[in-house]
């Protein structure tokens, strides 16, 4: 493995951590953190059900926190690392916001805008294009998806055993 594998997968282990925290506070596990040149300036993970904010997802958070902590709208040199691949609003950003390269685990086929259902990330008609890197670590960020859904499902069919419909 060489080194640029060996930092994504180190810092999407944080995106990971942060996954998890969401799961723990009930939101749907999904974290994100932003580095610039190797340096984590953010971290974030989904809030949309605590804040009651449709833009609340992981890798949106995470990426107004990098443009505060680095005093600049422009996220040039950044790599965003999510553990879901990015949606058509959070892929949007990541062009307005001119990243470098997203790193994601897990495709989305319900809503994936880096390469599974559209890929914003190399559209000529955009002034932006960056890079991306699927996969890295998916079968992890998958897991804790599948995990808190199924536990979502138990509670849910839990609660109505013995009640008619």
């Amino acid at each position: 493995m060489d080194e640029r594998q060996e930092l994504d997968e180190k810092l999407m282990r944080l995106a990971l951590d942060e996954a998890r925290a969401a799961a723990e506070e009930g939101e749907v596990p999904i974290g994100a953190v932003v580095a610039c040149d190797g340096q984590v300036v953010a971290r974030a993970h989904n809030r949309r059900e605590l804040d009651a904010d449709p833009a609340a997802h992981a890798e949106f958070l995470a990426m107004e926190a990098a443009a505060r902590a680095l005093g600049r709208w422009r996220l040039t040199g950044c790599t965003v690392y999510v553990t879901l691949e990015p949606c058509l609003m959070c892929a949007g950003l990541m062009v307005n916001s001119r990243i470098d390269r997203c790193v994601y685990g897990a495709p989305d086929p319900k809503g994936g805008a880096l390469g599974t259902l559209y890929d914003v990330s190399a559209d000529p008609r955009l002034n932006h294009a960056f890079e991306v890197t699927p996969g890295v670590l998916a079968d992890e960020s998958a897991q804790i998806l599948r995990d808190f859904f199924r536990a979502r499902r138990r509670a849910r069919q839990a609660g109505h055993q013995g009640v008619l419909p």
